[in-house]
């Protein structure tokens, strides 16, 4: 007994010695339940929504109210038109808008009922059915405080009046994809060549080192095209997933975001030491954010403000909404000229932090 409590000893003192033993001890544990217990719920908060009041009065007023002190919503703004309300949706500042119409307070007054309709950005189903449902409760129980006065709703859903989930989540597995493959192929590249000795031959080989990096991500740039075009055509064909924008414009995007995702791998790939490790940290490091960041699984207004701003640094979050915006919207390159932007200056500094790390000696 004496010796075995002695390897036990042992063992606690190679345990707290042992930095990465600790963090996956303790550190996952509490990171994993701050994130699903805390950061995701499939609940809706702080939804930023529009009214567009035409009957300016003082029921359409009161409901305004209850609108801005729900905790699911935040009104934006009054706009005075449909048109604004369509481009609210476009630029996707807004989830709902709720319209009262120009004779609603004569309806309610003089015929003992009236209309109030609830538009809602589908792209999302379940976030819209949510919504929907979140807005008339709050009519309902102003009515229940006026009967026998009636107010009813009428919804629409624009993007996706059939409520397809797949038009939400082909997006998403689009981004999931690509940045996966990109990513953990490439990153074990230079590090197999490490490792079976080849490295050497290359290095004193009259090809620039640029080139070199280069050399390594072009297949996989090709191969990625040939699954996009797969994914795009699956779900056209089988999912009824529509192409309402410009087919060459998402093409164009999605190069650059596989380069994006390639740069990410290149530089993985230069830090890591070894094959195993490149494609640990390309699946756990990447996985988990792009699956919970992204936006196609937990909305992101419902997490901390913490968490939304880290969400920015994934490029699958901004790729994901460029997507959403081609595909589904039918928008130009206009309406994603930031998100683009952002993506490209991502490229740039992955990029040019792969070519410092690389290294032109071996150690």
């Amino acid at each position: 007994m004496k010796q075995l409590a002695t390897f036990i000893r042992k063992e606690f003192y190679h345990m707290f010695r042992d930095r990465k033993t600790l963090l996956i001890l303790f550190g996952l544990p509490i990171a994993q339940i701050l994130l699903f217990g805390f950061a995701l719920t499939n609940e809706i908060k702080n939804s930023r929504i529009v009214v567009c009041d035409y009957a300016k009065c003082g029921i359409s007023r009161q409901l305004t109210e209850k609108f801005a002190a729900n905790n699911n919503f935040i009104v934006e703004e009054a706009l005075l038109s449909h048109h604004q309300i369509e481009d609210a949706f476009r630029s996707g500042r807004i989830k709902l808008a709720v319209v009262f119409p120009l004779d609603f307070e004569d309806d309610y007054q003089h015929l003992n009922q009236a209309h109030v309709q609830l538009i809602a950005d589908a792209t999302d189903p379940n976030t819209a059915n949510m919504l929907t449902a979140y807005a008339t409760n709050i009519i309902m129980e102003y009515q229940n405080l006026s009967l026998p006065y009636q107010i009813n709703t009428e919804t629409r859903m624009i993007y996706n009046p059939e409520l397809k989930g797949a038009i939400n989540f082909v997006p998403g597995v689009m981004a999931l994809v690509l940045m996966l493959v990109c990513v953990m192929m490439t990153s074990a590249s230079i590090v197999r060549e490490k490792e079976y000795g080849t490295m050497e031959v290359l290095l004193v080989s009259p090809l620039n080192p640029f080139m070199l990096i280069i050399s390594k991500a072009i297949p996989y740039l090709l191969l990625s095209l040939v699954n996009l075009i797969v994914i795009i055509l699956l779900s056209i064909t089988l999912l009824g997933v529509p192409v309402n924008g410009s087919l060459l414009l998402l093409f164009l995007i999605s190069i650059l975001f596989i380069i994006t995702a390639l740069s990410l791998g290149l530089l993985i790939s230069n830090v890591a030491q070894t094959q195993q490790t490149a494609i640990l940290v390309s699946l756990i490091g990447l996985m988990v954010p792009t699956i919970l960041f992204t936006g196609f699984t937990f909305p992101l207004e419902n997490m901390p403000v913490v968490l939304q701003w880290l969400a920015n640094i994934v490029p699958a979050k901004w790729y994901y909404t460029i997507v959403k915006s081609i595909m589904i919207k039918g928008l130009g390159f206009g309406a994603i000229w930031k998100e683009t932007l952002v993506l490209a200056v991502m490229t740039c500094l992955l990029l040019m932090i792969s070519f410092k790390k690389f290294k032109v000696r071996l150690e």
